[in-house]
């Protein structure tokens, strides 16, 4: 979600947003990657099933005019685990390859009022596959530097898998990415295993209550 500020959403909001982005493809690590690279200890993130067809229901409009649709996925702390409560659709524009969220003050105040955490952010690619893209990288390691717990999730409703639950390895995916200094939106990054399926480690799917709130 592109930002018109350097100011973010507040909690876990990211430093800076570049637009959401489908190219070029990095290939994510293997759990075994995963377990190697990453040896920071995550709190565990519980996730509604509901969001993923729930989501991409909300984003059929856009998606049949090949344009992306964003939103950010809010929650709490409860004990020693994070739990996903609310799925938020900002105002926004888009393209077939970026969303940029607009008027983020509307976005504080909410968060704000209900005392909730952005503890990730969901957009969808309309025609490509699932994958995280150089900008995606972008956007994600500024959630990532706030809420190490913090995680993306992508749909691709044209494709199967029709979505991913990914962040970024740490190392080395987080400091590749923060170091990285190209001044072009899509551009390669080195041949790492920069991301990788953040549900088959601290992101678990449950069958559990899902607040939906759309403020466009």
């Amino acid at each position: 979600m592109r930002s018109r500020s350097p100011r973010q959403v507040p909690q876990e909001p990211p430093p800076t947003q570049p637009p959401i982005g489908t190219a070029p493809r990095i290939a994510p690590a293997s759990s075994t990657e995963k377990r190697e690279l990453d040896s920071r200890v995550l709190k565990t993130v519980q996730f509604p099933r509901d969001v993923l067809p729930r989501f991409l229901s909300i984003a059929s409009v856009n998606t049949a005019k090949n344009r992306e649709t964003c939103g950010l996925l809010l929650g709490k702390l409860k004990g020693e685990r994070y739990v996903v409560t609310t799925l938020l659709i900002p105002r926004q524009h888009s393209t077939s390859d970026t969303c940029t969220m607009d008027e983020e003050e509307l976005v504080s105040a909410f968060t704000e009022t209900r005392s909730l955490m952005t503890l990730g952010w969901i957009h969808t690619h309309p025609t490509q596959s699932c994958f995280m893209s150089s900008v995606d990288l972008h956007t994600h390691a500024g959630f990532q530097c706030m809420l190490p717990e913090s995680f993306a999730v992508v749909c691709a409703p044209q494709h199967t898998p029709n979505f991913g639950i990914f962040r970024l390895t740490d190392p080395p995916g987080l400091r590749t990415v923060l170091t990285c200094t190209s001044k072009e939106a899509f551009h390669p990054h080195p041949d790492l295993p920069i991301y990788t399926d953040a549900d088959k480690g601290h992101v678990q799917m449950r069958d559990m209550p899902l607040e939906i709130v759309d403020i466009r």
